[in-house]
């Protein structure tokens, strides 16, 4: 692999299924909010990894969400 285009960084999470909850204030697919996504790029590598630590937590806000609304 040429060593020009080998980067120690953190990826982005997104998975292309965009769309901010309106509730929630997170998009529904990689759960950040609309400033962390518009941010992504000028964020430093620690950063990245401490938001990375935090969004399994925020998809389970948002599917207890799902779930409560259903019962409802």
């Amino acid at each position: 692999m040429d060593e020009i285009w080998k980067r120690d960084e953190v990826e982005s999470p997104c998975v292309n299924q965009c769309g901010i909850h309106p509730r929630a204030g997170i998009c529904v697919g990689c759960f950040r909010t609309a400033s962390e996504i518009e941010n992504w790029t000028a964020m430093g590598q620690e950063s990245r990894k401490a938001l990375m630590v935090e969004l399994p937590d925020r998809e389970k806000l948002l599917r207890f969400r799902r779930k409560k609304r259903a019962r409802s």
